[in-house]
Parts: C-alpha cells; structure tokens; sequence
C-alpha cells in the first residue's frame, strides 16, 4: 500500500488500500466520514506523521514524496521537526499499539492521545493520554485540570513516562467523590 507525504501527512490515494489500513487497526482518518465503518469507506485516507512511520515500520506501507520513496530514517527525521519530544511519543504510541489498543490524536481533549479499546464509532476512548519526560515537573494544578477534563468527558486520565530505550510507566488518575 503506497502513501503520498504532503506537508505533514500521509495521504493513501487508493480507495481499495484505505479500506484495508482502516480495517487493520482503524488507522488514518477517511476524507469527510467523521464516524466511518470500514465498509462505509470509499475516500482516501489521511494519517498523521507517527501512524505512518508506525506502518512503514511493520512493512504495511511505503510512503513517497515527488515519486521517490521514504526510508525508515528520513521519516523518523521528519516526525522529529513536527512533533515536540517525538521519540517519547512515539515509544508510548507503539506500546499501545502493541498491546491491541487504538490510538489517535488527542488533541481535541488537549493531550497527546486518546486511547480505545475497541475502535471510533465502536467505543468512546475509555483513556485520556499525557506524555511526560521522568524529570518534567507536574504541578497540582496540572493534575488538577487533567483530572476535571478527563472527569467531564468520562475518561481516565493517564501520565504516560518512557523510561529507557523500550519501557513506559503509568500512572493513573481515578477521581472519586466523597
């Protein structure tokens, strides 16, 4: 499956491969479906920069610019000028995919990722995802507007901090009222 890079992301041109990405792990975002099936699919599909560089990894796409093809390394050095503590990031994104959650932008929920268990249109995203360095201060006041908009949306608020070249800890944020 080929997909096309411009600016800062991968668009996947064929109708037939897009429906095949989106039914392997709801990858991508169909042009103009905001709640898709995989059935329902007959658009191309946009994905953002580290879901593409995941997918070149495990061999499932090649992604071109101006006819010529992106290695593994150029991808990794153009997701590191887009996104801010990329290699962080992106270790969370694949330890999630690895374990057989969906994963997407979670910037409409102010965080990194918002997590599912089973897929959009299925579930709503049970985890709201924050990526932070192991030294990066976490004030009260973080953790308290992390915890009141995960409270409003219904979903559990989770630290997220790589340690190492493949390791991740969590930490957990449950609100209860007394």
């Amino acid at each position: 499956m080929r997909g096309e890079l411009i600016e800062n992301r991968i668009i996947v041109w064929n109708i037939e491969d897009s429906r095949k990405l989106f039914s392997l792990g709801y990858y991508g975002k169909p042009i103009g479906i905001p709640k898709p099936k995989p059935d329902e699919i007959n658009v191309p599909l946009i994905l953002d920069l580290i879901e593409g560089l995941y997918l070149l990894e495990i061999k499932k796409i090649s992604v071109h610019k101006s006819n010529q093809k992106i290695t593994i390394g150029e991808m990794v050095e153009i997701c590191k000028k887009e996104y801010h503590d990329f290699d962080k990031k992106y270790l969370v994104y694949k330890n999630f995919r690895g374990k057989g959650y969906i994963i997407n932008p979670g910037i409409k929920f102010g965080c990194d990722f918002a997590v599912y268990e089973k897929g959009p249109g299925i579930d709503h995203a049970p985890y709201l995802i924050q990526v932070y360095n192991r030294n990066d201060p976490i004030t009260s006041t973080g953790i308290v507007l992390a915890g009141r908009l995960a409270t409003t949306v219904k979903k559990q608020f989770i630290l997220a901090i790589p340690k190492g070249r493949d390791g991740v800890d969590f930490l957990a944020l449950d609100w209860w009222k007394a």
